[in-house]
């Protein structure tokens, strides 16, 4: 038994004049809690000329629009489902526009609507082969965090290779493997405009390492050597707009505001950051093995 229904358009307009400051936090999971701003809904907002915000306050989700439909990329928590098909019906797609769904990472904080908008949408969902396994299995067995991060098991229904093009609407999403937060780690990166010129818009994924043994790991033996490869592609991406699935992690801060990107940050400079605390961390846990 499902305990999602998709939402028909009526109910979606009765939601829609709701008054976006009055609206709650999103309630938590009996078995994953999070800081409120992970679930704080923010209005949503204009990226490029097709290419919109649609996410919380510290988790990403990106619509983009095409004469053929939509494609969302990432979704946050399993709770944001209904608000994403909210956000959605107010920039004008339904659930049936909705085509394809790429993920970053199949983590319950980025991955965890996929499976009920799936369903309420019949979108195809698109990953590689080491994210089509760890969504199959709704994120059990994960590498790091074992059972505690589950979510609703779903199927990809496209494989995708390094470097392979996914289009829908003459928009090509470029896929580029970014693996060490996850073994299966995507980035994504596609042309927009913005300003009447050309916008190379890339989502890169997380490159942290929470809590990650980095050293030895039984699970992960090249880690670090997968970190270091992703670090490079990365400086290397198309990338006039850098957005994060932590928003926060790029300089970002959504809000109802204008100029939601304060503190723009380029590609390389994420890549060097994120070295800079990987080695940082790397020679902690060196010192805890002397």
């Amino acid at each position: 038994m499902t305990l999602f229904r998709p939402l028909t358009a009526c109910c979606l307009l009765l939601l829609s004049t709701c008054a976006l400051a009055a609206e709650p936090v999103l309630p938590q999971l009996k078995a994953y809690e999070t800081e409120d701003s992970w679930r704080q809904p923010v209005p949503s907002f204009a990226l490029a000329d097709n290419s919109w915000y649609i996410g919380t306050q510290a988790l990403s989700a990106v619509l983009v629009k095409t004469p053929q439909g939509a494609v969302l990329i990432d979704g946050g928590l399993p709770q944001a489902a209904n608000m994403l098909l909210l956000r959605m019906h107010e920039l004008g797609v339904q659930p049936g526009d909705l085509k394809l769904i790429l993920n970053g990472h199949a983590h319950i904080d980025h991955a965890g609507p996929i499976a009920e908008l799936k369903r309420a949408t019949g979108a195809r969902v698109v990953g590689n082969a080491e994210t089509a396994v760890l969504l199959a299995r709704g994120g059990s067995d994960d590498i790091h965090f074992g059972e505690g991060l589950a979510f609703s098991p779903v199927s990809v229904d496209r494989i995708v290779m390094d470097g392979e093009v996914v289009e829908l609407g003459g928009v090509r999403f470029t896929a580029h493997f970014t693996p060490g937060h996850t073994p299966g780690s995507i980035s994504w990166t596609w042309d927009d405009r913005r300003d009447a010129k050309t916008l190379r818009v890339a989502y890169v994924d997380s490159l942290s390492a929470p809590g990650y043994r980095l050293i030895d790991n039984p699970r992960y033996p090249h880690l670090v050597d997968d970190y270091r490869r992703t670090f490079a592609t990365v400086r290397a991406l198309p990338c006039d707009l850098l957005l994060t699935p932590h928003p926060d992690a790029s300089g970002w801060a959504p809000a109802a505001t204008a100029a939601p990107h304060a503190n723009p940050m380029t590609c390389r400079d994420y890549a060097d950051s994120a070295e800079r605390k990987l080695d940082a961390e790397l020679e902690q846990q060196r010192e805890g093995q002397r």
